[in-house]
């Protein structure tokens, strides 16, 4: 049953469009630093998320996810590349791989970042005095607190989503640029059969991807010196 909420909608949808904006930018960057000014010719070497944005997937599917409470997953325009204008100093396949990791590893710093600014917030007001605020889910710091926080778990689900080696996600560009070339039919086994792989991940993916998000993000809390997960507190 859908039941829209047009705060919750906000709190996810807006944090998803920034990190998927970044993740595409800097496929976009890493591969004109190899060579390849095909993104870039295509205005994609951009921040602005007009440019990235895929109606279905960056907008329809995750306010369906978000309105009807059900795991949901989103994306953006894929970043075109050419690997064979990549720079004669990198072999082609590791280009790729470069280009592939950019983007989740961008996510990983840019949650890294995000917790860092919610940390910064915390220790300004105050964790007691931040909580008080939570309780009463009203307040542009509580508004604030709960973006950074749904932004931060949102861009370390999306590295850990993105390196999962199925085609067309970044892991399988990654696993591409390490397996020696004769072992490459893996990757053709897994492109082959990539949409059943999706929906089995789909059925499970909650506690498999989970798992690690949390893990990751509890190593953020410990780093930033914030529990990141108070930012739902009260909500």
């Amino acid at each position: 049953m859908i039941n829209f909420d047009i705060v919750q909608v906000f709190n996810v949808l807006i944090p998803m469009i920034l990190s998927l904006t970044v993740h595409e930018y800097f496929h976009a960057w890493t591969a004109m630093k190899l060579g390849d000014d095909t993104a870039s010719r295509m205005g994609r070497l951009t921040l602005n998320p007009i440019a990235h944005i895929d109606p279905i997937g960056t907008l329809l599917i995750p306010i369906i996810g978000i309105s009807s409470g059900v795991p949901f997953f989103g994306w953006a325009k894929p970043v075109p590349i050419t690997p064979l204008q990549f720079s004669r100093r990198v072999r082609m396949k590791t280009g790729v791989m470069l280009t592939s990791a950019a983007g989740p590893l961008s996510n990983l710093l840019f949650g890294l970042i995000l917790a860092g600014i919610l940390s910064g917030i915390a220790h300004s007001i105050g964790t007691e005095e931040l909580l008080a605020r939570l309780q009463t889910n009203q307040g542009i710091t509580v508004a604030l607190v709960r973006l950074l926080g749904w932004a931060t778990i949102i861009n370390v689900g999306l590295f850990i989503f993105n390196l999962l080696p199925i085609p067309p996600l970044d892991g399988s560009g990654v696993l591409a640029g390490f397996l020696p070339d004769r072992y490459h039919y893996v990757l053709d086994f897994m492109a082959r059969y990539s949409f059943i792989l999706f929906i089995a991940l789909l059925m499970v993916g909650g506690e498999f991807i989970g798992y690690p998000v949390r893990w990751i993000v509890q190593g953020f809390s410990s780093l930033v010196g914030f529990p990141i997960w108070l930012a739902f507190y009260g909500s």
